[in-house]
């Protein structure tokens, strides 16, 4: 089946969907790939769905297998009746049923944001079931101006007439994130994290009750450290964008510090977080995987 990812098809993708134990339908999106690499699973962000995904995705599939999953109650995946089940835990054993599904026994994951996160709640449960992963502008120091600009708009709701609207709203919130973007880049943008409802009107691909999961004051007082430190055996890349405000420099330099496995690349005039399609991000992701799969292969 072909899938449209943003403002582009890509005929060789294929939608799929993955039965949760609490009987929810998730929906992932899987680009066939050569199978003697290490496959690739992508997490998105709080917000965000298998569309952020769509370029390095096929890019990545030149080489080995990637599989975009969606989050419960984000793009194609069903919604959760109990908005208690919007948190990481679940996450991270919704994404080991896809892996089982699929019979991926060691995978390296992208994660972006919250699916960093997700992706080091997996190396916490099953470590033998991470190769290597990829850690987008997420760590265990979470700055509170970050969760601030997220909370001003998390699970509002918004409705648009048209997607010119949404535009111009999303630029308001975002703009700060990518500074040098032009117009048709704040189209792909809205088109990747916005759908058009039944009724016409255009609204952001998530259920608005993702946001009673999220607590600014308190997500700010976690102390993750002991859930990244589960990373210290694993291999990591970090990507930081330059100009964000959830991810520190000084944060980012202390991963780096801690965690022996981990390198680091930041990606100028980028925020929180970087979209993963800039060259230098493909290049830093492209470098990691080789170096993973090199890593693999040499295992007896």
């Amino acid at each position: 089946m072909k899938v449209q990812n943003g403002d582009a098809t890509n005929p060789a993708a294929e939608d799929r969907t993955y039965a949760t134990s609490d009987n929810l339908t998730l929906h992932y999106v899987y680009y066939p790939g050569p199978t003697c690499s290490v496959p690739i699973i992508c997490l998105p962000g709080l917000t965000r769905n298998a569309r952020d995904f769509a370029v390095v995705a096929e890019h990545l599939s030149a080489q080995r297998r990637v599989f975009c999953v969606e989050f419960r109650g984000r793009g194609h995946s069903q919604w959760d009746a109990d908005p208690s089940n919007y948190q990481a835990p679940v996450y991270v054993a919704d994404t080991l049923g896809v892996m089982a599904q699929e019979k991926l026994d060691r995978v390296i994951v992208i994660g972006t944001s919250l699916g960093g996160i997700v992706g080091t709640g997996i190396a916490q449960v099953k470590p033998s079931a991470l190769a290597g992963i990829v850690l987008n502008d997420i760590g265990p120091v979470i700055d509170p101006s970050g969760l601030t600009r997220i909370g001003s708009y998390l699970g509002h709701g918004d409705r648009w007439s048209n997607w010119d609207e949404a535009v111009a709203t999303l630029k308001v919130v975002n703009a700060v994130i990518y500074p040098d973007f032009t117009d048709q880049d704040w189209l792909s943008y809205a088109r990747k994290t916005c759908r058009e409802n039944e009724d016409g009107l255009i609204a952001q691909d998530y259920d608005p009750a993702v946001s009673q999961g999220f607590a600014a004051d308190s997500a700010a007082n976690v102390d993750l450290w002991p859930v990244f430190d589960a990373l210290k055996d694993i291999p990591a890349l970090l990507i930081r964008g330059a100009l964000s405000d959830l991810l520190s420099a000084e944060t980012a330099d202390q991963m780096v510090a801690r965690l022996p496995s981990l390198a680091l690349s930041t990606i100028a005039n980028r925020g929180h977080v970087p979209t993963l399609d800039e060259p230098a991000a493909v290049s830093a992701i492209e470098a990691f995987v080789a170096e993973v799969d090199t890593r693999e292969n040499q295992k007896p």
